[in-house]
């Protein structure tokens, strides 16, 4: 373990008070894995990274290779085998609103609660009073595009109204941090695109940092400050590769030459899987 080089961060882009300022998340070194039937497993294997308040930071590797493992890690719902993820200063993490989740699933919804009622829940559950949770509920939806939707149930929603219900509870509890397993992978392509504007509109507008899971080049691009590129499983990073406003252009040569070292990363991750294979 440990044996990989630690990439250069990137962290040129990030503003000089966000750096004079501790990372609000820092993964030193992090393993972890699961063990099945006797035989222990390890999925990430050596994981070493930062963000900083008010960043965009994209998970990107092959299918498998323990992205939705790490940020569940973060998330608080597994716990590292070793190495370790400090939070805001703290290293016990438990699940808590100031990590808030955002699913793949579009089925993350309660049917039986209106749009409202499901972004306004989780504020309530922490709290606030119920005349204060539907105004923020009301002011998230808003942001999402969604006040024309607040007396609807999630079966008279379309999928991608469903997963911009879900950033809008998610954002309604105002976290520190935003994780995002993969939410638009399920979507047509059109939809995919319009959330990704839109998502990016809304970091933007509220300055949440966010953590973002993907197996899509052009959609780290799009969304990412920087992009921490693993390799496959069991995982370390590969190198973490820093995203400008020019880079997120397709029509410029940044944005060919980002592309380019971010597909090259891949292909390198996919040869290594090939020699392991047939040794």
């Amino acid at each position: 373990m440990n044996q990989h080089t630690i990439p250069d961060q990137g962290l040129d882009h990030v503003a000089d008070t966000a750096r004079d300022r501790p990372p609000l998340l820092h993964a030193k070194h992090v393993q972890i894995g699961y063990e099945t039937d006797g035989t222990w497993t390890t999925a990430v294997e050596d994981a070493s990274f930062e963000i900083h308040t008010g960043e965009t930071i994209i998970l990107l590797g092959p299918s498998g290779c323990g992205k939705s493992t790490l940020l569940k890690a973060i998330a608080g719902f597994i716990e590292p085998s070793g190495g370790r993820i400090e939070f805001d200063g703290r290293t016990e993490l438990t699940p808590g609103p100031d990590r808030a989740v955002v699913f793949q699933e579009f089925d993350q919804l309660f049917p039986w609660r209106t749009v409202l009622d499901n972004v306004a829940y989780p504020l309530r559950r922490n709290g606030r009073a119920k005349r204060i949770a539907d105004a923020t509920a009301r002011r998230f939806l808003d942001m999402a595009g969604l006040s024309q939707a607040i007396g609807k149930y999630p079966h008279q929603l379309s999928g991608g109204m469903k997963q911009r219900v879900a950033i809008a509870r998610a954002l309604a509890l105002e976290p520190d941090m935003l994780l995002m397993d993969e939410p638009f992978g399920a979507l047509d392509a059109l939809t995919r695109a319009r959330l990704q504007r839109e998502l990016n509109q809304i970091a933007r507008a509220t300055r949440v940092t966010i953590l973002f899971v993907t197996h899509s080049i052009e959609e780290a691009i799009i969304l990412g400050d920087r992009v921490v590129v693993l390799a496959n499983a069991p995982s370390y990073v590969r190198d973490v590769v820093a995203v400008s406003d020019e880079t997120k252009r397709p029509d410029t040569q940044a944005y060919l030459q980002v592309r380019s070292r971010l597909h090259a990363l891949l292909s390198e991750t996919e040869e290594e899987t090939n020699e392991a294979f047939f040794d």
